[in-house]
């Protein structure tokens, strides 16, 4: 039961979430054979000058073996 959550800055409005959320279920059944009911996905605003604390350290800098898309960012410069 794939549940996928993403953070990203504010901004989006609801339709791009919505489109967002239908676009990364259809990857999910494409890629890992799952059924549109087990999956779920909720998204998260997180604003800018949390970003580094609340998202990047935790998630990405503390967890690499976890990230499989790399960002191309460097948040300390």
């Amino acid at each position: 039961m794939p549940h996928l959550i993403v953070k990203m800055l504010p901004g989006r409005s609801e339709e791009q979430k919505r489109k967002l959320a239908d676009a990364l279920t259809q990857a999910v059944i494409d890629s890992l054979n799952s059924q549109d009911k087990s999956i779920s996905v909720s998204i998260e605003d997180v604003p800018e000058e949390e970003w580094t604390r609340k998202v990047y350290i935790p998630d990405i800098q503390d967890k690499p073996d976890l990230v499989y898309k790399k960002p191309g960012y460097d948040p300390f410069a």
